[in-house]
């Protein structure tokens, strides 16, 4: 029997600032992290399951399962579902089970945010948010600790759902908040435009751009799936959370580079160079740049040891209860 960190503790517990500053330590400092595995459960590919394992040796072993059904919302179902085990590195004992989902949504935002400190404009203040699910909240909050946001727009194809994550985040309080309409408009408008969508189509249209803007692509995670078209990365200077990862796996990268739009030599850098300072990040205020995250195991490691770490110092009676139980 080991602890069980649910959605609502996780939220309690990984709070953006700790967690900002660890992912940056992680991607400076490296961790175990081999290629996830991605498994097609059916013909059409709307059914995935991905294996993410990553460790520091004598310290954690994590492993991230997840199951990413497409049709779930259609039946009232999350669309990713899943469980992170984290093990212990000097024995291999279970230590916790964690609530996937959550732990995903917290990291990629902190990520994204991280991304946005070396790549968009310091004084970056409206932000449009590009798809409406579990995500889009946690996105603003988490660009918010990064840059003065004043603004955020929420644009989706379901209206209904934009309006929810709109008035949920009108409950912050922590800087005005609309539904956006129309996404011409929005991609005009915003100094930040944030993207985590299932779109296998391009939304985003490098003509709707402007000079100055960050773009922040999180949703493309098969090569069949696009969220911006070959404009767009024409007029971007292009980086990734991972430069080996994101151009194979993602659609946004990968079929650009098929097609000769894209250059292996026109990625600028990912994460890891950009925490290390092996290149800059940007350069002066009117360029356009474009973040492309497809989401690593380091990433959901330094967040569950977090969560573990302040679970276990706030209730260390319960734990040690657990540890003597199953040591009995």
């Amino acid at each position: 029997m080991i602890p069980y960190l649910n959605a609502w503790q996780l939220q309690t517990l990984l709070e953006f600032p700790q967690l900002l500053q660890a992912l940056d330590e992680a991607f400076r400092d490296g961790i175990h992290m081999p290629e996830r595995h991605s498994h097609q459960l059916d013909e059409k590919g709307g059914k995935t399951l991905l294996l993410m394992p990553a460790w520091k040796p004598e310290e954690l072993v994590g492993l991230k399962v997840v199951s990413i059904f497409q049709g779930n919302p259609e039946e009232g179902l999350p669309t990713i579902q899943g469980l992170y085990l984290l093990l212990d590195g000097k024995n291999g004992k279970p230590l916790a089970l964690l609530d996937a989902p959550m732990l995903t949504n917290l990291r990629t935002a902190a990520t994204s945010a991280l991304a946005s400190r070396f790549l968009s404009r310091t004084d970056s203040a409206r932000l449009l948010l590009v798809g409406t699910g579990s995500l889009a909240p946690h996105m603003a909050q988490a660009h918010a600790q990064v840059r003065p946001i004043q603004e955020v727009r929420v644009w989706g194809r379901r209206g209904s759902q934009a309006r929810r994550i709109a008035d949920n985040l009108k409950r912050k309080k922590a800087f005005e908040v609309s539904v956006e309409k129309n996404l011409e408009a929005g991609v005009r408008w915003a100094d930040i435009v944030s993207c985590a969508t299932s779109s296998a189509e391009p939304l985003i249209r490098g003509s709707w751009l402007r000079l100055g803007q960050h773009l922040d692509l999180v949703g493309s995670f098969q090569p069949h799936m696009r969220e911006a078209d070959d404009e767009t990365v024409k007029k971007a200077r292009v980086f990734a959370d991972h430069l080996e990862a994101a151009p194979k796996e993602s659609g946004d990268l990968a079929l650009p580079l098929q097609t000769g739009i894209l250059k292996p030599q026109d990625l600028q850098g990912d994460l890891f160079a950009l925490c290390r300072q092996e290149v800059p990040g940007r350069t002066h205020d009117s360029e356009i740049t474009l973040f492309k995250s497809v989401g690593l195991a380091l990433e959901d490691y330094a967040a569950a040891k977090i969560a573990f770490d302040r679970w276990r110092e706030q209730y260390k009676e319960i734990f040690d209860n657990f540890e003597r139980f199953v040591n009995f």
